[in-house]
């Protein structure tokens, strides 16, 4: 039987905003207030989907979220109609407002962590939502989120939905942003590598002192737990503090693993020998055969790959073995990065190709092609069960397109927000997406 990776992209929501909300990422913060352009920025990402469609890659789409979430505006005191709140949450305050407006659920590299069934006990896909409990305007996504993955992968025979872990600092959890897998093929069984800022219960793992780790070890066993991993299939492995003072915020933005490769940063993780020689021997076990590729810090600084982002890349298989790597625009502005990007794809190993895209308004807010992606493998069975109307066609993406063209403004600031108006777009946008997708009633708005 066939088995694929599957990339879920994650559409831009109608408020995409720069409200700088993510202290410890550098772009969120550096962009914090410019004017964004929320219809500019779904099409951006609509055209991702649609390259690498074209290449012939199984892509998907994964729906954004109700914004403004007036209902987490209403546990927080205020109290009238939609407006009223909207208004007076404007007035007494604005980052409350900033902050329940985010599309941040965009990056669907934070949504979950999924297992495939190749890994699991029980022989299903594994979805554990990320509690993202570090930022409080990604801590009200996982309930929404829990629903539309519910929707997308309904089939109980083959799929197994787990609730977000606890909302507390000591199960912190980002999802798939610390989280890939290697494996020799999509369908067998594979090694799992769990990447942890630090531990909240013990003292002997050494913690950032600048920003904070958003993702603990504790809760990286608990996924692990939950998904029926055995423990010869998985890996953990703790980031280096010192990158994550200087904005490596996820794993994600220093490192990019798929199939049998690991591509990484020489700086990006502690006790790196000990991890490689551990996920060679384990993978070795499964008839895999690892091969790391690491980016030394005389090619490529860490502030280098932060500000290009060329570790929020997406590497994926080519039919002849080979890996092509999708990159944002800023890696060719970047004159050391693009200089050793081509040395790369011209050495002869593994990874042959590179393909730039234009992804601005992410990158502007802190987010690259890999945070825009929920990688999901699947066989062709699993394939089968998921909601069709979630994997990305041609006519898709030109009902998207539309979509996109009739709902979004081309403008939003801090004050545009504020604008009442702006919450029935956004359910009027959602409520026809939810049809497009066939997602069924998903958004509290639908439910209530």
């Amino acid at each position: 039987m066939k088995s694929y990776e599957v990339n879920f992209d994650g559409l831009v929501g109608p408020t995409h905003n720069y409200g700088g909300l993510s202290y410890g990422n550098v772009a969120s913060q550096s962009n914090s207030q410019q004017c964004s352009n929320p219809k500019e920025a779904a099409l951006q990402g609509l055209a991702k989907m649609k390259a690498l469609m074209n290449m012939g890659f199984k892509q998907g789409v994964l729906a954004p979220q109700e914004r403004p979430d007036v209902a987490a505006l209403r546990r927080l005191g205020f109290a009238g109609s939609d407006a009223q709140v909207i208004q007076q949450a404007a007035k007494e305050a604005m980052p409350l407002l900033v902050a329940s407006c985010s599309a941040s659920s965009m990056w669907v590299a934070n949504a979950a962590t999924v297992s495939p069934s190749a890994d699991t006990a029980d022989g299903r896909v594994h979805f554990t939502a990320a509690n993202l409990n570090c930022k409080y305007h990604r801590s009200i996504e996982h309930p929404t989120t829990s629903r539309v993955l519910g929707a997308m992968f309904a089939n109980q025979q083959h799929f197994a939905h787990h609730a977000a872990l606890p909302a507390v600092a000591q199960f912190g959890d980002e999802g798939a942003a610390n989280h890939t897998r290697f494996c020799r093929a999509y369908g067998e069984a594979g090694v799992e590598f769990f990447v942890f800022g630090r531990s909240a219960f013990d003292s002997r793992f050494p913690s950032p002192q600048k920003y904070p780790a958003r993702q603990t070890l504790e809760a990286s066993r608990a996924v692990a737990r939950l998904h029926g991993l055995s423990e010869e299939g998985v890996v953990y492995a703790q980031q280096n503090p010192a990158v994550i003072d200087q904005g490596v915020f996820h794993n994600d933005v220093i490192a990019v693993g798929n199939g049998e490769v690991l591509f990484y940063h020489e700086d990006a993780f502690l006790e790196t020998e000990k991890m490689l020689a551990e996920l060679s021997d384990k993978l070795a076990k499964v008839g895999g055969k690892f091969q790391s590729v690491c980016v030394p810090r005389s090619a490529v600084t860490v502030d280098d790959a932060v500000r290009s982002y060329l570790f929020n890349s997406q590497l994926l298989s080519r039919s002849d073995g080979t890996m092509l790597l999708i990159v944002p625009e800023e890696c060719r502005s970047n004159e050391r990065v693009w200089q050793y990007l081509q040395g790369l794809t011209s050495s002869g190993g593994v990874i042959r190709e590179v393909q730039v895209f234009d992804l601005k308004q992410s990158m502007q807010n802190g987010g690259g092609p890999a945070c825009l992606r929920l990688r999901v493998a699947l066989n062709e069975t699993e394939l089968a069960a998921v909601n069709p109307g979630v994997i990305m066609t041609a006519p898709l993406y030109d009902s998207l397109t539309q979509w996109v063209e009739t709902h979004y403004r081309d403008r939003m600031t801090e004050n545009d927000l504020a604008d009442p108006q702006l919450l029935l777009e956004c359910r009027s946008a959602l409520d026809e997406l939810t049809q497009i997708l066939k997602l069924g009633s998903v958004y509290p708005f639908q439910i209530n």
